[in-house]
């Protein structure tokens, strides 16, 4: 199976070289030429299996210049009891008869970026072997909170690569901070960044498209590459974990074999729902992908009205990992609702880059209706949601689980459409533990790591143990930069 470029269908690689560039040199994202298709027998046959059983029988469909043998041992060091604190990996945790949340955050860094990073670096390493590259990797990153941390969690210390993160200054929660700040490792590096996540990200993207910045690494010894969702590598693991939660249903009779269910996504930048509309696509059985997103409303403005418009107030929220306003990942949705369109797709994004929004075709608004539905939550009511869950089942939710929550309520009752519900829950209530305790009505004096002792206080639930280890750890990187100084940071880190 070959790769092409959102941008230039002339682009043509194999998923190796997809996974080791990350993104396409024209500045488009690499996606499958064809999506494998998945029978009613296929999901059957893999009600049975492993989470790890799973991820090689899905992945393997799209990475056809790897084997069956190379695609369990990564399956098998990524997805382990080392990595995950649960047996399942992907549990679901069961709120009501129809309404289940899909827990994604019981590894390393209690968050669902997990369930992508610590499949990558095996993706990665293997694909620098695979097309003969010769040089280091540079991995760059930018994150809004959750990815930073996962990314250098799965590639600390692995050969070959160096990793340099950029985050927002003041747009991550205390933990999520503490969590990248303190990283262990000689091959990594964690850079604020005096702004929002979109500063981080577009900085981060220039840097990938400026040709006489790729000449000097080069003649430095090094590569680019990226841990973001805009690298295949990391949005396919994602896929899996769908098609999993739905073999657990079945499994488990909580919903017969081919019957639909709709799912609920707390969405920032596009890459977790679109893995979501992917496995749709293939024929998993979802009904409507709910996109949930925080005041930061620009993809459901997108979604009702066909229009992106990213020229808006910026708002930091409880919900960090969705305060953004470009979201990288809808140029793959764009690409595959208008038949596959490079022209098309490169013209929306030229467009959105000069001036900030661009507007779809009636037809791809037409099949975005079909698809998806969307809404938001403010932080007054993600702080009654995470209230109300708790009181009302006793279950512990994160603002951005509780965001998705909400507008899966707002859909039932907007619609009428009760069919069961998948919630995607994104992370650990203990990482934004001010906020949960906020919302509780329970937040005292207690700042960084003693929050999290508070939380466990109150509710009688345990912490998990990575975020328990974050006591006493000693701050490594104190660097915050501007946005026109990032280049510079990348080749002092290089050096």
């Amino acid at each position: 199976m070959r790769y092409l470029s959102t941008r230039d269908k002339l682009v043509r690689v194999t998923a190796a070289e997809a996974i080791a560039k990350g993104l396409s040199d024209d500045g488009g994202l690499f996606v499958p030429e064809v999506l494998p298709s998945l029978s009613e027998g296929q999901i059957q046959s893999m009600c049975a299996m492993r989470y790890q059983q799973r991820a090689v029988y899905i992945m393997s469909a799209f990475l056809k210049d790897f084997s069956a043998a190379e695609l369990t041992n990564f399956a098998a060091e990524s997805y382990n009891d080392e990595n995950f604190s649960v047996p399942q990996i992907a549990p679901l945790k069961t709120l009501t008869d129809d309404t289940w949340f899909l827990e994604l955050w019981h590894g390393p860094t209690s968050a669902f970026k997990d369930m992508a990073l610590q499949m990558l670096p095996h993706l990665l390493t293997a694909s620098l072997q695979k097309t003969g590259e010769s040089r280091e990797v540079c991995i760059l990153v930018a994150t809004s909170g959750d990815t930073g941390k996962a990314a250098l969690e799965g590639f600390c210390d692995v050969d070959r690569t160096k990793i340099l993160v950029f985050y927002p200054q003041d747009g991550v929660s205390d933990v999520q901070k503490l969590q990248m700040v303190s990283q262990s490792g000689g091959n990594v590096g964690v850079c604020g960044v005096a702004g929002n996540f979109d500063d981080a990200q577009t900085g981060v993207k220039q840097i990938f498209g400026d040709p006489v910045l790729k000449q000097v690494f080069s003649a430095a010894g090094y590569v680019l590459s990226s841990a973001n969702s805009i690298n295949w590598g990391r949005l396919l693991p994602q896929i899996v974990y769908y098609v999993s939660a739905y073999c657990d249903l079945v499994q488990a009779g909580r919903i017969a074999l081919g019957g639909p269910v709709n799912v609920s996504v707390p969405t920032g930048n596009f890459g977790n729902i679109l893995a979501a509309f992917y496995a749709k696509r293939m024929g998993l059985p979802i009904n409507k992908l709910i996109c949930a997103s925080n005041e930061n409303n620009v993809l459901t403005n997108f979604i009702r009205t066909g229009t992106y418009d990213r020229n808006r107030p910026f708002h930091n929220t409880l919900s960090p990992s969705m305060d953004i306003l470009v979201s990288s990942n809808l140029e793959r949705l764009l690409f595959a609702l208008s038949g596959e369109s490079d022209t098309i797709t490169a013209a929306y994004m030229a467009e959105l880059n000069k001036t900030g929004r661009y507007t779809v075709t009636p037809q791809i608004k037409r099949e975005i209706d079909q698809i998806f539905w969307a809404d938001y939550c403010d932080d007054e009511k993600t702080k009654k949601v995470i209230y109300a869950t708790y009181r009302k089942y006793g279950y512990l939710i994160d603002p951005h689980t509780a965001v998705a929550f909400d507008v899966l309520n707002h859909y039932r009752h907007d619609t009428g459409d009760n069919i069961p519900a998948i919630v995607v829950s994104t992370a650990s209530p203990y990482k934004f533990a001010d906020s949960v305790l906020d919302a509780l009505g329970q937040r005292g004096s207690e700042e960084g790591m003693e929050l999290i002792d508070r939380l466990a206080s109150v509710t009688g639930t345990v912490p998990p143990m990575p975020l328990m280890g974050l006591k006493g750890k000693r701050v490594r990187f104190d660097q915050v930069i501007y946005k026109e100084a990032m280049p510079q940071a990348v080749m002092d880190f290089l050096r």
